[in-house]
């Protein structure tokens, strides 16, 4: 690129100083001047251009969360990665490559079949990072397309035998556990590449349309089934309250069939008496019942005297 650019500095002069290179009586191009100060300003942009292009390809700045990984003509890949900041190479026989080490997010659709063969399909998020101690292995032996070589492939291979342990309907109720099992397989996997795993997230599951409706009617049988019970369980209740209540009220009325004595009914004749005897104004009745003494008509008695 240097040197594109200096070709091009130099032609820019020529063309600016055309003038100088003609002769001033006869207006002929002078072709020694010419060639002398081609030759002059070709050698002047040769060595700036090698001088820019040494200084470019010597210095590397490695950006945060990066790692420079170096070629070498002689030794291929180096191990030891170039850290953060400013970093110096060999001009010419060394390259550097930045990778990315920070956390990134994958996301991927997977399909497998359960254990009692229902077909399920997920979408599978995975946040990883290249270890960054040994980040110069993963960029030889698999180069930055990592997602799509080791991911993608190990996330498809571990939901198939994950997936394959447990039914439809379990697949569904122990999400957690699941979700576990696959991370811990697919740490291993990637472990083998370079690649650490940092968390694994279940986004969706779908499956079949008839499935889907299957799961639905069961559901609502069995809320049916509990709110039946539930019922019967407040009738049993309900019940037992009616018992209990008629219990208590058979029981407080032979507490009070035990409390009527003899003297209870003689006390309360006399206090009918009394209180008749209160309310009487002193007039005598015309008819009076007493005993086996058949009504007697006063009325008659007091005529005749």
């Amino acid at each position: 690129m240097w040197f594109t650019l200096a070709i091009v500095v130099v032609a820019g002069i020529l063309a600016l100083r055309w003038k100088s290179f003609l002769d001033p009586r006869t207006r002929a191009l002078q072709v020694g001047t010419l060639t002398a100060s081609l030759a002059k300003y070709m050698a002047v942009a040769i060595l700036g251009a090698f001088f820019m292009t040494f200084a470019f390809d010597t210095v590397v700045v490695v950006p945060a969360g990066h790692r420079g990984v170096v070629f070498d003509v002689f030794k291929g890949v180096k191990t030891e990665p170039l850290k953060e900041g400013l970093n110096f190479i060999m001009p010419f026989l060394q390259e550097a490559t930045l990778v990315d080490v920070r956390v990134q997010k994958a996301e991927f659709e997977a399909s497998a079949a359960s254990k009692d063969l229902q077909i399920v399909r997920a979408k599978i998020a995975v946040n990883i990072h290249p270890e960054i101690a040994t980040v110069a292995d993963l960029y030889r032996e698999v180069g930055l397309a990592y997602a799509e070589k080791i991911i993608h492939p190990a996330v498809q291979e571990v939901l198939k035998a994950s997936a394959a342990r447990f039914t439809a309907e379990e697949l569904i109720t122990k999400r957690e556990e699941i979700k576990q099992i696959i991370q811990m397989e697919l740490a291993k996997i990637l472990k083998k590449s370079n690649i650490e795993l940092l968390e694994t997230y279940l986004t969706d599951f779908d499956f079949s349309p008839e499935f889907a409706r299957a799961i639905e009617s069961k559901q609502v049988a069995e809320q049916q089934a509990l709110k039946a019970k539930r019922d019967l369980d407040r009738i049993k209740i309900e019940a037992e309250q009616q018992v209990a209540k008629a219990r208590a009220e058979a029981e407080g009325l032979r507490m009070q069939k035990e409390a009527i004595t003899s003297q209870l009914l003689e006390l309360r004749r006399i206090e009918m008496q009394k209180n008749a005897i209160e309310k009487w104004d002193g007039k005598m009745p015309e008819v009076m019942m007493g005993g086996t003494t058949p009504f007697i008509d006063m009325g008659k008695f007091i005529d005749r005297k």
